[in-house]
Parts: C-alpha cells; structure tokens; sequence
C-alpha cells in the first residue's frame, strides 16, 4: 500500500470546545441549535447532530476561557492511522498515542505549528439510535429534532495561526490536505493571509487565517452545516429573538463560495453556520485559487456583506485582551 499522504485522512471526526458558561453553550446547542446530548463524563457534555455517524462531533469542557480542546480526524484505514502518525512524529509535531475517549478507540494525539491541539483516529463507536430516534429515512442516522433550527452535521473548522504558510505547508506533507484556495498580500511580497484546505471532495474542512494580533493556538471558528441556505435567514431570526449575538451574515463567500452565518455562542466562541455545500472538488489534479488582497470583497461576501474588522479579523478564543474587541455579555445583542 502507498505511504504517500493522499487519500489517508477522510474527515474530521469530532471536536472539542472549552467554555466559561456550560449552561449558557448547552442552551445554545442542545435548545437554539437542536443538537442532542449523548453522554456526560468528567464534568464535559457530548453532543451530535442527527446526521453524524459517530457517538458525537462535539465535546463541551468547563474552562475558565473558552477556545479549542481537541480536533479529531478519522483515518482512512488503521494502517493509515500509523503511517500518519509516524510522519508526524518525523515533523516534531506528535505527542503520543492515547486510549481515547467515549466513542473513540485508539488515538495519536498532536499539535499543529502553533500548538492547536488535535488527534488521529481509527476506530470509532458508529452511532445506533434508540427506538425513539430511529428515523424511516435509512442513510439518516437519527430523526431530525423537533427542537430548535437543527444542523445536519459537523463541517469544517477555521484556525489562526502565527504563519499560514508553515501550517498549511506541515498539513499538505504530513496529512496530506489539499489547499483549495488562499489569499496572499501582494503588496507586501506576496505573504499568505488564509488558506483553505481539504482531504476530501469538501471545499474545504479546515481553514488557517492568520492571527493579527500576533497570537498562537487560537480558534477563529467551529461550523455545522444546514445544506439548506433559508436555515441560515431562520437561524438569524432566532439569534436576533433570543439575544445571541450575530456577527456576520447571512452572506455567500466568494471563497469557497460557501453561505455563512457568522455567531457568538455564550461561552464565546465564534460559530458558522453553513447553509450550502460550497464548492465540491472532484478533480484529482484541481489547481490552488489564489486570492489577492485586491480581490477580497468578493473574496469575504458576495452578496456585499459587512464581516466587521474589529471582531472578525482579530478576535479568537481564548480572547487577547486589549487586542480582541470585547463581546457582548451572554443575554446581550
């Protein structure tokens, strides 16, 4: 078998998000967003939404600042599981293996180039409704929720980073992500300012932005997917009636050509919701699509949306006081 990085990831798993306020981000994922609770452990709740295959895609953790715990990727294959990991340990990015989780087996825990914490798994628990959940459509794994404006699955996630091209450069050896589309500065030599990356027909499933204020290991934003671009106007609706606070949107990007709701959950992270499939990449020769600064208003919405650069371009969890805007209380608009 190839021990060349293609093809060796499939997509990311699960994720996990730290949060100040438990009962604030529970609420707005189990009440607002219908994802349903699945298991508590050690003081984290898991979570799913109902067309997820796994026992859950989001683990919530009580931290004193929000941000990211933990990004899961599935591999394509136990054998691809140790080729990965054993590139990544040449890279200086491994931290070990690990027994896992609930409803995960095995796992190699790493780091990104700035520290983001993540980890490749094998086996996973799939996850079996109950009977109460079973849904009469059979590719569904559950019924959709009659609780709040549900998401389908997990999607994508946008991290910031001190130097794009480093991190995108480790995630295209060692990995094997395919950078989709970025931007560059061409007025200042052509510097990397974002980049959009897959391991599979998706326009992408991981972003790297890079992080202005000079921070390391930050989150930009976690996102869960509609398929549906009305489900973002409705989640607006509902945002706007019970005092979450909307960032951006609802708008197309040019990038990736994705429709996005940009929001605050109360533990204050930022959430995308993703009402369309985006961009999907079927060509296995596909060239990257270079962006330039020059071209960004299109590049961010292209419907005209305002993304405020006071919060969306420097504001990452944990927060970086005195640099990241401050947000609105949980309860505030």
């Amino acid at each position: 078998m190839s021990s060349h990085p293609r093809f060796e990831l499939a997509h990311m798993a699960h994720a996990e998000l730290f949060t100040p306020d438990m009962e604030g981000s529970l609420w707005f994922f189990t009440q607002l967003l219908g994802m349903r609770e699945v298991a508590r452990s050690q003081g984290s709740v898991y979570l799913r939404c109902y067309e997820d295959p796994y026992h859950h895609s989001l683990k919530l953790t009580e931290r004193d600042q929000p941000g990211l715990g933990n990004l899961g990727w599935r591999t394509t294959s136990a054998e691809a599981l140790e080729r990965r990991a054993a590139a990544l340990d040449k890279a200086g990015l491994g931290k070990g293996w690990t027994s896992g989780d609930l409803g995960v087996g095995r796992t190699f825990a790493f780091e990104s180039p700035d520290g983001h914490p993540m980890e490749l798994v094998w086996e996973v628990e799939k996850f079996e409704a109950p009977p109460d959940q079973r849904s009469r459509i059979l590719t569904r794994r559950s019924k959709r929720p009659l609780q709040g404006l549900p998401p389908r699955r997990l999607d994508h996630v946008n991290l910031m980073a001190s130097d794009v091209t480093t991190q995108k450069e480790l995630f295209e050896q060692t990995l094997g992500f395919g950078t989709r589309e970025r931007v560059v500065d061409g007025a200042n030599g052509g510097t990397e300012i974002g980049a959009w990356m897959s391991v599979n027909i998706l326009g992408h499933e991981m972003a790297i932005m890079l992080d202005q204020t000079g921070s390391r290991g930050r989150l930009h934003h976690l996102a869960f997917w509609y398929g549906v671009p009305q489900h973002n106007t409705d989640a607006a609706e509902l945002c706007r009636e019970y005092g979450i606070q909307i960032e951006a949107g609802p708008d197309v990007h040019g990038i990736t050509q994705g429709a996005f709701l940009y929001v605050f959950e109360p533990g204050g992270n930022r959430i995308e919701l993703f009402g369309n499939s985006g961009i999907l990449e079927m060509e296995p020769d596909f060239e990257t699509v270079t962006w330039d600064l020059s071209d960004f208003d299109t590049a961010l919405a292209i419907g005209g949306a305002t993304l405020p650069a006071e919060t969306y371009f420097v504001y990452g969890t944990p927060a970086n006081p005195g640099q990241d805007k401050l947000l609105a209380p949980w309860g505030g608009a």
